[in-house]
């Protein structure tokens, strides 16, 4: 049995904390350790929290972008995400400029004006570079979240970092209740509108129909709650301190090999770039 358990795209969809779906041997990605594509990019998104200057963000999406475009599968939910990033820059940007001190930067030339109202290319340039700097440890965090399911993740930190499996599979398990709410909330929606309950249009009936999902969502998850405290108690859950593992997620040799390459590209990128000056 395989690490990953591969699951249909409709399954997926439905649970985003199920196993992946099969995908070609070119996409490395999956076949990482979660941890490796975790503790790979972790140096270079703690370092980019202080940098400040445009190129080392800009490297490090590229970097990042480059590495998921072949690593992962092109799904519409990483489409998505690859287009939100340049977008978000372009918010972030915008928005840092405009509140920007303009003190700081009034030696520099302006680049509009309205009214009494100045934006300088200084407040540009701070604004852009704030928002490569986010762009660029988001994208590093892509690696890892767009390739890595929860399961996976939470057995390789009991495995690997010896984390006690009460606290990893408890986790594990309050997450997967936010897929089940989602089931559970269109069921009720469906039932709903198949009664005929709480229609029309405007926010009256909006809240009538919501404050209609209220109970049934609640009692639903309480139902959900007593079964997974009774799946767990039936099983023995932290009656013991190890548990034998039925799906395991080693450390190969491959993981290794792409933490040091991860690493020296993320040190060369910091040496070509020297984001840092003496004061």
């Amino acid at each position: 049995m395989t690490a990953a358990t591969l699951v249909t795209p409709a399954q997926q969809e439905f649970d985003p904390y199920a196993g992946r779906s099969a995908a070609s041997p070119i996409r490395f990605l999956y076949a990482l350790n979660p941890l490796g594509k975790l503790l790979a990019p972790l140096p270079a998104m703690v370092l980019l929290v202080f940098v400040r200057d445009a190129a080392t963000p800009a490297a490090f999406i590229v970097l990042s972008y480059a590495i998921i475009l072949v690593g992962a599968s092109m799904t519409k939910r990483l489409a998505a995400v690859l287009v939100a990033v340049p977008l978000a820059i372009i918010v972030i940007g915008v928005g840092f400029s405009i509140w920007t001190d303009a003190a700081q930067v009034d030696h520099t030339a302006p680049a509009l004006q309205i009214g009494g109202w100045t934006l300088y290319w200084g407040a540009l340039a701070i604004g852009f570079t704030t928002g490569l700097r986010i762009a660029a440890i988001v994208s590093l965090t892509l690696i890892v979240g767009l390739s890595t399911t929860g399961p996976d993740l939470v057995r390789s930190m009991v495995q690997q970092l010896r984390v006690p499996y009460r606290i990893g599979y408890t986790a594990l398990a309050a997450f997967r209740f936010v897929p089940r709410f989602g089931y559970e909330l269109e069921v009720i929606r469906q039932a709903h509108r198949v009664r005929g309950a709480h229609g029309g249009r405007g926010p009256v009936a909006a809240i009538a129909r919501w404050s209609g999902y209220i109970v049934p969502l609640l009692a639903g998850a309480i139902r959900h709650a007593e079964r997974v405290a009774l799946a767990m108690d039936a099983r023995a859950f932290g009656a013991y301190p190890d548990r034998t593992e039925r799906y395991l997620v080693p450390w190969h040799t491959r993981d290794t090999v792409f933490v040091v390459l991860f690493v020296a590209a993320s040190a060369l990128i910091f040496w070509f770039t020297y984001p840092w000056t003496l004061a």
